[in-house]
């Protein structure tokens, strides 16, 4: 048998049959297409990650940076105190390409993403108030100067104590 990796099990995405919930989907395509959307190792996440790993860096995947925060970063740097969290353009509301106009449920996926950026919010600052620095990447920024930025802080932050002076 194949292991999981990541999430445990409990916390796996299953399908919940249309009987018993109403869809706030357009279609049961479009709904089939969410069910399924990837949460962790999207391809942005997997190309920062090689680079970091390839720096010399290792970190955690897809875990919670702190016990009390049940929210998970895309890669933590624990002794570091670093989370990074690769967002995608549509789902958090990029400034540059987020604000695509959807054809159907607008009013639900513009709530959607105002919710995404306010719990976006409320993580970087009960992180940043336990000591943690919070890096957030752009799925269409560049791998190469996101990875070489966030390898820059890490490295700094172990050099100097995770909370010591600006890198």
């Amino acid at each position: 048998m194949k292991q999981q990796r990541g999430r445990p099990a409990s916390a796996r995405r299953t399908p919940k049959s249309d009987a018993t919930t109403a869809s706030w989907a357009s279609s049961p395509g479009v709904r089939g297409r969410m069910q399924r959307q990837q949460t962790r190792d999207t391809q942005p996440e997997l190309a920062v990650r090689r680079l970091l790993h390839a720096a010399g860096l290792r970190y955690r995947v897809d875990v919670a940076p702190t016990r009390a925060l049940r929210r998970r970063a895309d890669v933590v740097f624990g002794p570091a105190r670093v989370a990074v969290f690769i967002d995608g353009c549509f789902w958090h509301g990029c400034p540059q390409h987020g604000s695509r106009e959807t054809r159907a449920n607008t009013t639900y996926w513009s709530d959607k993403i105002a919710r995404n950026q306010a719990r976006d919010a409320s993580t970087d600052e009960l992180l940043t108030r336990d000591g943690w620095l919070v890096i957030r990447v752009w799925e269409h920024e560049d791998p190469g100067e996101a990875a070489e930025r966030i390898a820059r802080i890490v490295q700094h932050r172990r050099s100097h104590g995770a909370g010591g002076g600006s890198p």
